[in-house]
């Protein structure tokens, strides 16, 4: 259980570093900078529970819970990831 447990927060850190270097590579004045580091942090834990599910059904390798959360956080913050629309001069949303 314990190991279990290492394994779940350590996919979720990565996930979480992970989305926050996603985050320096884009460009500044985004708004919800928190967010992209959230969003990691949860691939990085489906990225295990996918994982796991690997694991016991066909053997998976232990290499694959890492690409498995860098692909996941790719996805989930680039092609399928939330569109947020820049904020105007004064702060205001556009319409």
């Amino acid at each position: 259980m314990q190991a279990t447990l290492l394994q779940l927060a350590m996919a979720g850190a990565f996930g979480a570093f992970l989305g926050l270097l996603f985050r320096v590579t884009r460009q500044p004045g985004r708004t919800r900078a928190f967010t992209f580091s959230l969003v990691g942090l949860a691939a990085g834990v489906t990225a295990y529970v996918i994982f796991h599910v690997l694991s016991r059904t066909t053997g998976a390798p232990a290499w694959l819970l890492p690409m498995l959360v860098l692909l996941q956080v790719w996805l989930w913050l680039g092609p399928l990831g939330p569109k947020w629309r820049a904020l105007e001069r004064n702060g205001d949303e556009p319409r």
